[in-house]
């Protein structure tokens, strides 16, 4: 039986990848469409994830990973019914912001109920002060969606619909993507029901226990190898008021292992704060990356791994602290963790990176208001360089560890009135190494005639670059400012005027060992592709010396 259990899990993958392709050709939202910003996953009957969709980030799916458990509780099996929907965007028990909406939907087989599709996406508006940091409660940040019913036996919640579209910027986006996160979840259900008509399949029990018990004991395994200790790393981020000091203690006792983000700063008063949910999603995926990255990402796979912070810290925010930004410290859990495993196992994590997202919400707006031109709402994922790995050159303008794609420029300006002037690598941004970091870019954006725009700026690596490793240098720090060159705030809600240029320079990631080991063709071709400057290549590498 193991063996048809191997095939059946084979494709599971297969159901929630179709799920997850669902989402994406009928999202109303370019964060959806275009760059990948969701979660699509299969739970059994206990709200364990057995499957998740390979399109997608580790932040929702191992965020909403825990999130099915809360539906569970807070509707009540013996509330559910066939045709049923259920939502919310609680940051607390989601994704970890009210951007995200999480979707379930029961699975019934001949009227028998078996286990759960959830899904999760971002939504480009949620009312309150927009995507951004400077609300100062969560209240502030927009409509707050408690885990309810959509649909029930098939009838969507005509209240609900009317609530939420009174309450955001643009209605008929954010409404369209729920209907897409449902028609998703459909999808996944058509497809695993043909799956178990041919296996035979009257429940999911068995199949759920099989991928719970190989994937648990596949990560028990690799965690034995990793060198018993306790390891320890700092790293200081540039946070929003102040800097952002993040700190784990690694421990590793033969099967188990403790990431203590004990010592790290309190929760801000802005909206960087992070709740326990998505501190654990991303603390998991750095190890599981490092010890464990041939095992399927499942509920069996990610319980080994025991994240634990001091309540009240700014990776473990309460109720009713700010989050509307909580992926931008998020995203740089994993290089606090990989720093201190790289003690444990030398030569396998790579250098810090970029890690967070430069995301950047613009909110469009006619200069003269009797124009009747429409306002506009716009989000634009960009990423800077990944760190250098132990034998290989960082990712140019790659997004790690979150993992969504970039927008196309075109994409962008179709859905709103802006320009993007310029979009290319930033000659010299990665860190100097044997192996180079990898290189941020340049972005140059300016608003169409007869408008100018506010953007909520959420960038990190400004004040605090990414450090190399093994000798490797750091990466070139980020800047936010105009054409001119007049620097702006890293964090904030700030204003671009009718023909200014909004210039973002975007971090690097660091360099792996001595610089001037890098051989010298590697050099030379980094010249020729424009890569590092003649300068770098000098005084770097020694090139030319």
């Amino acid at each position: 039986m193991s063996i048809d259990y191997q095939v059946m899990w084979n494709r599971l993958i297969a159901v929630v990848e179709e799920q997850a392709t669902t989402l994406i050709r009928t999202a109303f939202s370019t964060s959806v469409r275009e760059a990948g910003d969701l979660s699509a996953g299969l739970f059994d009957l206990k709200g364990r994830m057995m499957a998740q969709a390979v399109t997608g980030t580790p932040g929702h799916v191992n965020a909403m990973a825990e999130s099915v458990g809360h539906f569970i509780e807070a509707i009540g099996r013996q509330n559910m019914f066939q045709g049923d929907v259920y939502l919310t965007n609680d940051p607390w028990l989601g994704t970890g912001h009210l951007h995200d909406i999480t979707v379930v939907t029961p699975v019934f087989r001949h009227e028998r109920h078996v286990g759960y599709f959830a899904c999760t996406a971002h939504v480009v508006d949620i009312g309150g002060r927009g995507f951004g940091p400077d609300g100062t409660e969560v209240y502030e940040e927009g409509l707050q969606l408690p885990i309810m019913k959509f649909a029930e036996r098939g009838q969507v919640s005509a209240d609900l619909v009317r609530i939420i579209r009174a309450n955001v910027r643009q209605p008929d986006q954010v409404v369209g993507d729920i209907h897409s996160l449902a028609a998703c979840n459909d999808a996944g259900d058509r497809r695993l029901q043909a799956m178990m008509a041919e296996f035979g399949l009257a429940d999911l029990e068995g199949l759920s226990a099989f991928i719970m018990e190989r994937s648990r004991g596949a990560t028990l395994k690799a965690i034995a190898a990793v060198p018993d200790g306790v390891y320890d790393n700092v790293m200081q981020v540039d946070g929003f008021e102040a800097p952002v000091r993040m700190q784990v203690r690694l421990s590793v006792d033969g099967e188990q292992i403790v990431a203590d983000f004990d010592g790290t700063s309190g929760t801000s008063r802005f909206g960087v704060n992070v709740p326990m949910v998505y501190t654990r999603a991303y603390a998991c995926y750095g190890l599981k990356c490092a010890i464990a990255p041939d095992v399927p990402n499942n509920f069996g796979s990610l319980e080994p791994f025991r994240i634990t912070a001091p309540e009240g810290c700014i990776l473990n925010a309460v109720r009713p602290a700010p989050v509307s930004i909580r992926h931008v410290l998020g995203h740089l859990v994993p290089d606090v963790v990989l720093g201190a495993l790289h003690q444990a196992l030398p030569g396998v994590v790579p250098a810090e990176g970029a890690s967070a997202l430069w995301n950047i919400q613009i909110s469009a707006r006619p200069t003269d208001p009797a124009s009747n031109l429409p306002s506009t709402e716009l989000l634009m994922f960009n990423s800077g360089g990944t760190g250098a790995r132990p034998a290989l050159d960082g990712l140019s303008a790659t997004a790690f560890p979150s993992g969504v794609k970039t927008m196309s420029v075109e994409a962008t300006e179709h859905v709103g009135p802006i320009v993007v002037w310029r979009k290319d690598l930033r000659t010299g941004s990665g860190g100097a190494g044997t192996f180079r970091g990898g290189l941020g870019q340049t972005i140059e954006i300016e608003a169409r005639d007869g408008y100018d725009f506010y953007f909520n700026a959420m960038f990190d690596r400004i004040d605090n670059p990414a450090r190399g490793r093994e000798g490797g240098r750091p990466g070139a720090r980020g800047v936010v400012g105009f054409a001119d060159g007049t620097e702006l705030n890293g964090k904030g809600r700030q204003k671009v005027g009718a023909g200014r240029r909004l210039v973002l320079l975007l971090p690097g990631g660091g360099g792996y060992g001595d610089p001037k080991a890098r051989p010298r063709e590697a050099v030379e071709a980094d010249l020729d592709g424009g890569y590092v400057t003649e300068e770098q290549a000098r005084t770097d590498y020694g090139y030319g010396s």
